[in-house]
C-alpha cells in the first residue's frame, strides 16, 4: 500500500472541476421522471415482476459486468481473504462502505463480495435514466416525505430480517476519480448500529495507466479496490456515541486503505 511504502498515492488528473461542498452532486444525470417518494411508494417492491427483474439484473452483473470491469478499468481487488476468514461474523448480514468515485463503483463492490447488496439512494439518482437498473440492483430511495421514513425503515427492517447485506456511500455523492476521502454522513453508521452489523470498509484508489491502457484509457486511471477488516459498532455505548466512534474508525481506515499517508487527508470525517 502506498502509505506504508512512504510514497504518495497516485492522484489522477482527468480535468474535472469538483464542487466546493463535499456532499454536492457532481453529475447525477438528467431527471426524466418526478416520482413522489411518499407513504404510497413501494420502497421494497415484492411484486413478481420486480423480483424477476432483480434476478435478471444480478445475472447480468455476475456474468457480463464481472468480465468487463477488469478489462475496462484494469480492476484489482485486494483483501478478499478478509471476507473469507470473517465469514462467521457475517451470519446475520453485513454492511459494506466505500468512497463514491465512479458510475460502476457499486457493481465493483458487488464483484468484491460476490453477493447481492441493497443500498439507500437519493431521489435524484432514482429519477435519472438509470432508475430501472438502480432499482433492480437494490436501490431503496430515501423518502422526500418525512411521513414516509417509517416505510423506508420497514424496507430495511425486512431485508435485515432476511440477513441480507447492505452497501452505503457515506460521502453521499459521487465525484469521478476523486482521490482524498471526503466527510461521512452519520446516517449510514446509525443504520449499522441499529442492526448491529459489522461494517466492512473498502476504498478505491488509482494507478497510472500502463501497457496497452496508455493507448485507450486516454489519461484515465486504473482502479484498485482494497478491503479492510470489519469494524463492529459498540453496542455497550449509547447510540450517538457509538455512531460517532464507528464513523471515525471507518473514515480513518478508508483513508489508510486508499493509500493516503496519515495526517494528509484534507477532509475531516464529520459530514453533518
Amino acid at each position: 500500500m502506498e502509505s506504508k511504502s512512504g510514497q504518495s498515492p497516485y492522484v489522477p488528473n482527468v480535468g474535472i472541476k469538483y464542487p466546493e461542498k463535499p456532499d454536492e452532486h457532481m453529475n447525477i444525470g438528467r431527471q426524466v421522471v418526478d416520482i413522489k417518494y411518499d407513504t404510497t411508494y413501494p420502497y421494497l417492491d415484492e411484486s413478481l415482476g420486480s423480483r424477476l427483474y432483480h434476478r435478471l439484473i444480478y445475472f447480468a452483473i455476475f456474468t457480463m459486468v464481472f468480465l468487463v470491469c477488469p478489462i475496462r478499468h484494469g480492476l484489482r481487488i485486494e483483501g478478499r481473504s478478509i471476507l473469507k476468514k470473517n465469514k462467521a461474523l457475517f451470519k446475520n448480514g453485513a454492511m459494506t462502505v466505500s468512497n463514491h468515485m465512479l458510475r460502476w463503483d457499486f457493481v465493483i463492490v458487488v464483484q468484491a463480495v460476490k453477493r447481492q447488496l441493497w443500498f439507500p439512494a437519493v431521489k435524484e439518482f432514482i429519477n435519472s435514466p438509470d432508475r430501472h437498473i438502480a432499482r433492480g440492483a437494490g436501490a431503496i430511495p430515501v423518502p422526500t416525505d418525512i411521513h414516509a421514513i417509517k416505510y423506508f425503515n420497514q424496507a430495511f427492517d425486512e431485508l435485515h430480517r432476511r440477513k441480507e447485506w447492505f452497501h452505503a456511500f457515506p460521502e453521499a455523492s459521487s465525484w469521478f476519480f476523486y482521490q482524498p476521502i471526503r466527510p461521512f454522513k452519520k446516517g449510514v453508521f446509525t443504520m449499522a448500529y441499529k442492526y448491529n452489523l459489522p461494517v466492512i470498509p473498502m476504498a478505491f484508489s488509482y494507478r497510472p495507466p500502463t501497457g496497452i491502457y496508455r493507448f485507450f484509457k486516454r489519461g484515465y486511471p486504473l482502479i484498485t479496490l482494497r478491503i479492510g477488516e470489519p469494524i463492529l459498532p459498540d453496542q455497550s455505548l449509547p447510540r450517538k456515541e457509538a455512531v460517532t466512534i464507528l464513523r471515525e474508525q471507518c473514515h480513518k481506515k478508508m483513508v489508510e486503505l486508499a493509500g493516503i499517508p496519515e495526517g494528509t487527508n484534507p477532509w475531516p470525517c464529520e459530514g453533518d
